[in-house]
């Protein structure tokens, strides 16, 4: 969609017209609400004066990206945003080239908008990187490592701040708003470098008056730290005035030189009800328009539910329990806690690495602390696991939420590596709970242990199984649930437990399956795994997880004689996004499909 000929009017017309259909789709699909409907104004403006056929336009996170697909050709398949098969929720290069990168987990905008623009010097084009990105994402301090570069080499880049949320500069009052629009303009710009000029012919003692002047006036300014940093700054400005926003991008664009906008938005713009910090509005499930009550109903206790009422007992319980999560109070139940304990339990923003270190330090000085990230966000602190949680074997404990298939969210949300990538590191102890009653015996297990661990659960409730009742968990012991004469083992790892009863129930031969809770994949129960081996050949494993480096590598590592094993565990590839019913049909892991395979197996 060409709009660089559009006027003012149009242009207001058509973001009225971007979030109307952004409304209408998101309430019968689901997705992220607030964030993109706050930033229509300035991806309109991004679009209007920069050049999408040749500029990168890198979206951090890129959830709020939903009115750039629609500017970009996707108008008439909007409909079909996070259906299996249809649009992504996040930027993806392969849906459309004007798409730049793949993007789902944050501040990652300024590190490519930098490598983009190395890239374009040494090809002696004239591109310009275009990131936006929200203020959120600036507590990640992977921000602050590509801005110090940014700032030495003073590559050409636009970065555009969505400040809708923390308030890193609020106004205060008309003197603030005058400053902002001065700040904004091409006579402070000018007046800027020119005074920059005179400073570097002045002599000593009047440059270092001249520049303690500067200084004083920077500290009234809201862009003290990026230009300390080395980077132009203008702003704040309106993130709603469209005018503004194309004469401040028309500036940047001019400048040639490394420019941070800071642009202040109201999450939510345009829907009354999602207007404000709300986070439940941040991603939601299908809803009704004109109530904004959610469409589906509430069924039984998720395991995240379940997890941060067993932490809240236990918490109370003991004094020495803490507890942390990066920017996922609410998705990973540790709000709960932090109402009730605000000394003992945190949110330290998307900052999953300090997450994990500061903890391992609590650890040290005698805390039981719980480091509460999803599966996929825990990949970002891979080396703090390794390096300042296991080396030293500090009991710190990691409760990872969302493992498995997550399903809307796709490739990057998707929780399927962390058994891979957590089983290689010595002295972590990993199992998983099947159900509610081995959710609350593994959380009080976990509290007793005394070295690193790691236990994983799903998104939504645990798969329906009858086996509740539940023995106490003890280091490395499996449960065998159920015994049979056959020559059948299905061995159900978390929530492969439920998914290998159901997958069991499909087959007439049910009978002569029996079934184990493997409990804990690193250490094995090595003695019951021996023994079943001599009653039992042909070896089923379940598990939502990735087949290599997973439950099924773990068991074939024993070398254990005579038996036969066949993983149901992913695949090598990674998983697309969609209804997670219809990405497990997609992947031969309904029950049908599992219990079809199962026999093709055996004969």
């Amino acid at each position: 969609m060409n709009i660089k000929e559009y006027s003012l009017d149009e242009l207001n017309t058509l973001c009225a017209e971007i979030r109307e259909k952004i409304l209408q789709t998101v309430s019968q699909n689901g997705g992220h609400l607030s964030s993109t409907l706050g930033v229509v104004e300035l991806i309109v403006a991004m679009h209007y004066v920069f050049d999408v056929e040749k500029d990168p336009f890198i979206f951090d996170v890129s959830h709020q990206a939903y009115a750039h697909k629609l500017l970009t050709d996707r108008w008439g398949k909007f409909d079909t945003l996070r259906t299996f098969g249809g649009l992504s929720g996040y930027t993806k290069p392969s849906e459309s080239p004007y798409d730049y990168f793949v993007a789902g987990h944050s501040s990652t905008s300024i590190s490519l908008a930098v490598g983009a623009a190395k890239a374009i010097k040494l090809k002696k084009e004239e591109r310009l990187p275009i990131a936006l990105i929200g203020d959120g994402s600036m507590t990640a301090g992977m921000v602050y490592e590509a801005m110090n570069e940014l700032g030495d080499k003073k590559y050409p880049v636009v970065i555009i701040l969505n400040d809708n949320e923390m308030s890193i500069a609020k106004p205060i009052g008309a003197v603030s708003n005058y400053l902002s629009q001065v700040m904004a303009g091409k006579f402070y710009q000018k007046v800027k470098r020119n005074a920059q000029s005179i400073l570097e012919h002045l002599p000593e003692g009047a440059t270092y008056v001249a520049k303690r002047l500067d200084e004083s006036l920077k500290l009234i300014t809201p862009g003290l730290l990026f230009e300390e940093l080395g980077l132009e700054y203008i702003g704040p400005t309106d993130g709603h005035n469209l005018e503004s926003l194309i004469a401040s991008f028309t500036l940047a664009k001019e400048m040639k030189k490394p420019v941070i906008i800071h642009t202040q938005t109201i999450k939510g713009k345009g829907y009354e009800k999602a207007e404000g910090n709300f986070e439940h509005w941040h991603g939601v499930s299908k809803f009704d328009l004109e109530t904004g009550e959610p469409l589906s109903q509430a069924g039984e206790k998720n395991a995240t539910t379940l997890f941060s009422e067993t932490l809240l007992k236990l918490a109370e319980e003991y004094q020495n329990v803490v507890g942390v999560t990066a920017a996922m109070p609410s998705g990973t139940g540790i709000n709960r806690l932090m109402d009730a304990f605000p000394e003992r339990f945190w949110d330290v923003a998307i900052a999953e690495q300090h997450a994990v270190t500061s903890m391992c330090a609590m650890a040290k000085e005698g805390f039981k602390p719980f480091i509460t990230i999803y599966s996929t966000f825990l990949q970002r602190a891979y080396d703090q696991v390794i390096h300042d949680a296991c080396i030293m074997a500090l009991p710190v404990v990691f409760a990872i939420d969302r493992a498995g298939i997550v399903g809307e969210d796709g490739e990057t949300h998707q929780g399927a590596f962390d058994i891979s990538f957590l089983r290689a590191i010595p002295n972590i102890t990993l199992f998983a709970p099947r159900d509610a009653q081995t959710m609350e015996s593994m959380i009080t297990f976990a509290y007793h242990y005394t070295a690193p661990c790691a236990f994983r659960y799903p998104r939504g409730s645990f798969i329906h199984h009858p086996y509740h009742d539940t023995k106490k968990t003890v280091l490395g012991q499996s449960e065998l649930l159920k015994r049979a004469k056959g020559n059948i083992l299905f061995i159900g790892y978390g929530n492969g437990v439920g998914r290998a009863y159901q997958t069991m129930q499909e087959l007439d031969y049910h009978d002569e399956i029996a079934l184990l809770d493997l409990i804990f994949v690193k250490p094995l129960d090595i003695e019951q795994l021996t023994a079943l081996a001599k009653e039992y050949k042909k070896w089923f494993i379940f598990s939502d997880s990735a087949k290599m480096g997973g439950v099924g590598s773990a068991i074939l590592e024993l070398k254990l004689p005579g038996i036969e094993i066949v993983s149901f565990e992913y695949e090598d590839v990674f998983i697309p996004h969609g209804n997670t019913s219809l990405v497990e049909a997609s992947m031969q892991l309904q029950p049908k499909q599992l219990a079809k395979r199962v026999t093709d197996s055996l004969s």
